[in-house]
């Protein structure tokens, strides 16, 4: 009788779903020149990357001319947040998302967040980190990962991830760990108040619990663990503990801007361009050659700015290969 191997179920493959996000503020005070191109840009890599166009499989929002207002893929900001739920709603897919734009930052009860600028965001507001994580973290569907370029200004925590890497120019990598961080103000915070009560003390815990809570922007109930006084140890137990896996390359920190270049005769986000060129060079890097060649792209073309990488789960970043 011959041989036979023992029977193995098929798993199908995972499917692929993505966000692109281009404005350009077309007949505005605020008018950028390269958002439709990354978009495009970007279109055709991740085509070449197994991603369909198909309207199950990929949404585009863009100011683009001929795309009417009223139009659900223009680039509102009630049409970003709807495109952002869409996108995070099922289970078991590998999402990516990407956004070329303005970014901001705007005054929250906790201090200052980045922010995305939709195009109605003079009268409608911009979307804040917390909203962001809200829609695109906490809401991910189980199974999912989600990879994420944010090609704008202050941009360094606009999804509020709580690991945050970064490369200097000789390509050295360093984590802000906002969790430790976070944790360790609100601790020293509650040393001073323990030591007895003086004008001196409070104030310096406060902006002490100023400089915590920052790291802290996504988590829902922090004014009910302030009322209900100092746990930073069970504080620190939320914070992080979605263990989502989303990954976020930013095109700079959060004090920094990101450029509106031209580049080879054409429009594009320097962020943009930079990461594609390092994706052609190297078609499988690791989260740490990606971070490293972008930088190396960035700072060979003379642009100041610094990309990030954020994560929601702490990963092995020399060894793992981009999520794509």
């Amino acid at each position: 009788m011959a041989f036979r191997p023992p029977y193995q179920m098929q798993m199908p493959p995972r499917k692929k779903k993505s966000l692109l996000i281009g404005i350009n503020y077309l007949g505005t005070q605020h008018q950028l020149n390269g958002c439709h191109q990354d978009i495009d840009s970007i279109a055709d890599f991740l085509s070449y990357r197994g991603y369909t166009n198909d309207h199950r499989s990929r949404v585009i929002l863009s100011d683009i001319p001929g795309v009417p207002f009223n139009s659900p893929y223009y680039p509102t900001g009630h049409n970003i947040l709807a495109a952002m739920d869409w996108l995070v709603c099922e289970p078991n897919c590998t999402l990516f998302l990407h956004y070329s734009g303005h970014g901001g930052q705007i005054d929250s009860q906790d201090g200052v967040e980045d922010s995305l600028v939709p195009y109605d965001f003079e009268q409608n507001g911009q979307i804040g980190s917390r909203m962001l994580h809200e829609h695109l973290v906490t809401r991910l569907a189980p199974g999912c990962t989600l990879f994420i370029v944010l090609d704008c200004c202050h941009s360094g925590s606009a999804v509020e991830l709580p690991f945050v890497y970064r490369s200097d120019s000789d390509g050295q990598i360093s984590l802000m760990d906002n969790l430790k961080a976070g944790v360790q103000l609100y601790s020293e915070a509650e040393n001073l108040i323990e030591g007895g009560f003086s004008y001196n003390k409070m104030g310096e815990a406060r902006h002490l619990l100023a400089g915590a809570t920052s790291f802290f922007q996504g988590i829902k109930h922090m004014g009910e663990q302030q009322e209900e006084g100092l746990q930073g140890g069970e504080f620190a137990g939320q914070y992080g503990s979605e263990n989502k896996v989303v990954t976020m390359f930013s095109g700079c920190r959060d004090d920094q801007t990101s450029a509106d270049a031209r580049i080879q005769g054409r429009s594009t986000g320097a962020m943009t361009w930079a990461f594609l060129e390092t994706m052609k060079r190297s078609p499988r890097p690791s989260y740490v050659q990606t971070l490293q060649m972008t930088r190396q792209f960035l700072d060979g073309s003379h642009y100041t700015q610094i990309p990030q990488l954020s994560c929601g789960v702490e990963m092995d970043l020399d060894n793992t290969p981009l999520m794509l």
